[in-house]
């Protein structure tokens, strides 16, 4: 069986030598079948986590072990896969949230690392070992000779080195999918924000854009990559910014430029849906599809995680209406926490939205955020016996609606 992995104060990591591996959904724990495991993708991280002691189970006393004097191991996988178990664990005292990741359960078995998690998306656009980045760093500089003046290469430049985001590296390398951040403002304060700081328990991971860019600048370099990349994606909507719908007169310029110049290339958006009007606006213009992130279709729940200000949950859903009425292609950013997507009420909802609104997509994406503050913040009770299951939810979504896309990243439409 796999074996539970557990880290010293410094930070090396050992296999129990008898206890198993297991996985944990809201409070509850579980055993790991090897069945649950594939071996640890490339680009994944390992996490010692400060002030949680790891829980295995000991298969002698058919029980779960609470382990003091060391620290729980958790995963982060890389994109393209869907973890299906959190990390197993029992916090000491109160610990500071953990940072914002997503933490998979991780096991020794067969003599390797193994996580919880499955393969959604097969697309290689995020793997380093397909970037070079010696030839994005030499892009950069033949980038800013062309774009003398647009302060947007410079902000891509930073996403690129510093933040290390993988589509800043490939709109330099002239491949798939490029960012167009364009708003610096957002009207919701998600839990997990990565641009800012909402919370002062949770830091966010990279830095918001501080400008505004012009609709000229932005379908500069919009029609620079779609002249040079394959099936290439301009996108809106980033994690180095806000919500795009604020910045609608810009973008809505922007999309009629780059369409009076081209019909080629795919014009996506990343939003959270929360101004029909202005989604009505910009297909009008030209935008081919939007990608709508939800953590919940349960209201409840959804308000708590998302905090929208200024727009109601209803309007999130209209928006869905309008991008497929107007013919765009429309995919969910299904934000995947295991012990609360996996309940029994989220899936018949889930189940029920897909079969109202009919989106063409849903991207299975790890939720970034400590799982136990999760549940917490947004006052769940789960029993366990309500549980389904990750790997058995994505199952189930995918026969009850076979031309349903699945996947992690925006096509090309």
């Amino acid at each position: 069986m796999p074996k539970l992995l557990i880290s010293d104060v410094k930070g090396r990591i050992f296999a129990h030598p008898y206890l198993e591996a297991t996985g944990m959904e809201a409070d509850f724990f579980s055993r790991i079948s090897p069945k649950e495991l594939i071996r640890l993708p490339q680009d994944s991280q390992l996490f010692r986590l400060p002030h949680r002691a790891p829980v295995g189970y000991d298969n002698g006393t058919k029980k779960f072990v609470v382990l003091k004097g060391c620290y729980a191991v958790a995963g982060f996988a890389s994109p393209g896969f869907t973890i299906t178990y959190n990390a197993s664990y029992q916090e000491i005292g109160k610990p500071k949230a953990l940072p914002l990741f997503s933490y998979g359960a991780v096991a020794s078995y067969k003599d390797e690392l193994y996580v919880t998690a499955i393969r959604v998306d097969n697309d290689i656009r995020h793997d380093s070992r397909f970037i070079d980045i010696t030839l994005v760093k030499k892009n950069i500089k033949k980038f800013k000779d062309i774009f003398i003046h647009n302060r947007l290469v410079r902000h891509l430049e930073k996403c690129a080195l510093v933040y290390r985001c993988p589509n800043a590296q490939n709109f330099f390398l002239s491949r798939y999918e490029a960012p167009l951040p364009t708003s610096p403002l957002c009207n919701a304060a998600c839990l997990g924000c990565i641009s800012y700081r909402y919370d002062k328990n949770c830091r966010g991971t990279q830095g918001r854009i501080r400008f505004k860019p012009s609709a000229e600048e932005v379908s500069e370099i919009a029609l620079f990559h779609i002249a040079n990349a394959n099936k290439a994606v301009v996108s809106f909507g980033q994690g180095c910014e806000g919500e795009p719908l604020l910045a609608c007169d810009t973008i809505e310029k922007s999309i009629r430029l780059i369409r009076k110049a081209t019909d080629r290339g795919t014009i996506n958006m990343n939003t959270n849906g929360s101004n029909p009007e202005a989604v009505c606006r910009l297909f009008d213009a030209g935008l081919d599809s939007v990608r709508v992130s939800l953590n919940s279709v349960q209201e409840a729940y959804y308000m708590k995680y998302h905090k929208p200000i200024g727009y109601t949950f209803k309007d999130v859903f209209q928006s869905i209406k309008i991008a497929k009425n107007k013919g765009g292609f429309v995919s969910i950013n299904y934000l995947i926490m295991p012990g609360f997507t996996d309940s029994c009420d989220e899936h018949i909802a889930f189940k029920r939205f897909i079969e109202k609104y009919r989106v063409d997509m849903v991207q299975w994406r790890n939720l970034n955020f400590d799982p136990p503050r999760y549940f917490k913040e947004l006052n769940v009770r789960i029993g366990s016996g309500k549980l389904i299951g990750i790997r058995e939810v994505i199952a189930s979504i995918k026969k009850c609606f076979p031309h349903l896309r699945a996947g992690y990243f925006n096509p090309s439409i």
